[in-house]
């Protein structure tokens, strides 16, 4: 059963081969076919026959070449080797639409897929032992985002004009114009950001497009400051809180042996220092400017994590323990 199974394989990589042969106008004659594939005249035959009935090839044999042509210079076999590697880049792609499910990125993508597949072959053969329903991509609910929102903010963006807009911030239940030059578009994880000048708040400032509403381009042009840089705002190892310009800090924290491998395989950030201590506790260090965004993180592991710098990142760790542990002590 391997065997056939091999054979088969081989019998359309060959053919494959042939079909290029031919399209290059290179005339092979089945003489010249034998010694490239070291087969016989009748497994040649075989090809060409299964060429011909099977994929309808215009094939013909010229007389004063001593070879074979298309008679139409357009054909191509319409059937297609996947490997192992890239029917697995093809099942990871699609579940990667998913992020984009809230914007109309999603829609584009998807055309774009379609376009691709309508010049793929009627047949696609693959080369593997992989069953697509052998995987499972979890993916992290998104905010809803409208979509003539995301379009503006991307035409305020090229256009360098002001945008205008109503914005509810986390912790309120009212919005609030806005006057504001967007200078970049950022995404992280699928939650889709912009920052640039608020002239409210007179700085530099981070907006959420799923908390946009009422977005409108207006016709005052804006120059990006001469100064801006978004590294000083943002740290795209980490995340997009905005940190108003803060100078970075070395970030330490001692991470319990229970979860060591965990912490060991991964790279968190790109200049970190990671070690394990003798007691089986993991060091972990690195440079930010994201306290808050490293403080939501930390808080995530637990009490398998201890903040050792910076004194900010412990206070406000410290702070954040002894509310949630208010919290359920009133629920007593």
């Amino acid at each position: 059963m391997i065997s056939k199974e091999r054979e088969n394989k081989v019998k359309s990589l060959r053919i494959f081969q042939i079909d290029r042969l031919i399209r290059d106008n290179t005339y092979p004659n089945v003489l010249q076919m034998m010694k490239l594939f070291e087969v016989s005249r009748s497994t040649i035959m075989r090809d060409l026959e299964f060429l011909h009935d099977r994929y309808e090839a215009p094939l013909e044999y010229d007389k004063s070449k001593k070879g074979y042509y298309y008679t139409d210079p357009t054909f191509f076999i319409k059937s297609m080797m996947l490997t192992e590697g890239e029917l697995f880049t093809i099942t990871a792609i699609i579940p990667l639409l998913e992020q984009y499910k809230n914007t109309p990125l999603e829609s584009s993508f998807r055309n774009i897929l379609n376009k691709i597949m309508e010049l793929l072959p009627d047949q696609v053969q693959v080369d593997s032992l992989l069953n697509i329903r052998e995987f499972t991509f979890i993916k992290d609910p998104l905010p809803t985002i409208n979509e003539k929102t995301f379009n503006l903010v991307f035409d305020s963006v090229r256009q360098k004009k002001t945008l205008e807009f109503g914005y509810r911030s986390i912790s309120k239940k009212e919005y609030t114009t806005r006057l504001f030059d967007p200078y970049n578009v950022l995404c992280q994880n699928g939650n889709w950001y912009v920052i640039g000048y608020c002239h409210k708040h007179r700085r530099i400032n981070i907006y959420a497009f799923s908390r946009m509403i009422d977005a409108a381009i207006t016709e005052k042009s804006f120059s990006v400051m001469k100064d801006f840089d978004v590294k000083n705002h943002i740290d795209p190892e980490l995340g997009i809180w905005n940190s108003q310009g803060a100078e970075k800090v070395k970030v330490e924290l001692l991470f319990s042996s229970a979860i060591s491998t965990y912490i060991l395989e991964r790279t968190w950030h790109a200049d970190q220092e990671c070690c394990q201590n003798d007691d089986g506790s993991v060091y972990l260090s690195f440079w930010s400017n994201q306290i808050k965004e490293i403080l939501f993180w930390v808080l995530h592991f637990g009490s398998a994590v201890k903040v050792l710098n910076p004194p900010e990142l412990r206070d406000l760790a410290a702070k954040e323990v002894k509310l949630m542990s208010e919290i359920y002590a009133d629920s007593d």
